[in-house]
């Protein structure tokens, strides 16, 4: 899934990015973003993208128009496993089954992602687009628990401020909708552990 801003005209970031989703060989989705705002548009800078995905969504995040639609089709791509559930209903002595995606816990770079997704989609006209994600620790703690240690880094504190939020509402918030999708994908209870770092050189070391 490829996410743009069409209120911001493309960089080289975003070309960085662009080249790294040409190379995927999967299903691709072009996500444009920030469709409620009107004032400012780049968007023919993206259109001509189109041709080169399977499917493209218009979406706004802060009010969650079409977000849903957005959703559904992500799961429509990913492939289940089936896990039975011990528990009986009253009505029927039959198994129920849980579906889940299937995702591989391990990776780093699906998690990372999927949280900064959350900061994109949350954070609204203050979005901090200097910022990425890295996860340092994947750990099952258990055979239904995994702690997942992240760290969201920006390049300067007034943006570190932003996305703290005041009394920690912002990143718990963050960490929250992040860890409850990760959940969902895998089927597993995870603890994240996130924390926001000042790094003005993170595209040097990370990039």
């Amino acid at each position: 899934m490829y996410m743009v801003d069409h209120t911001r005209h493309r960089d080289f970031e975003e070309g960085k990015v662009l080249g790294i989703v040409r190379k995927i060989d999967k299903p691709k989705i072009l996500v444009i973003n920030k469709m409620d705002k009107t004032e400012t548009t780049f968007l023919a800078q993206y259109k001509f993208l189109e041709d080169e995905f399977d499917h493209v969504f218009y979406i706004s995040g802060i009010h969650k128009q079409n977000v849903g639609p957005l959703l559904d089709y992500i799961f429509e791509l990913l492939p289940e496993r089936i896990e039975p559930d011990s528990k009986t209903t009253i009505d029927s002595e039959v198994n129920q089954q849980k579906v889940y995606p299937l995702l591989n816990i391990d990776s780093k770079i699906f998690i990372a992602e999927l949280i900064r997704e959350k900061i994109f989609l949350m954070m609204g006209e203050e979005i901090p687009y200097m910022t990425t994600v890295v996860v340092d620790e994947i750990k099952p703690r258990n055979e239904k628990i995994t702690y997942i240690k992240a760290r969201i880094l920006t390049t300067d504190n007034r943006y570190k401020k932003m996305l703290i939020g005041a009394a920690g509402r912002k990143i718990k918030e963050i960490g929250s909708y992040a860890r409850k999708e990760i959940a969902l994908a895998t089927g597993r209870t995870i603890f994240l552990d996130v924390t926001v770092v000042t790094d003005p050189h993170w595209q040097e070391t990370y990039y």
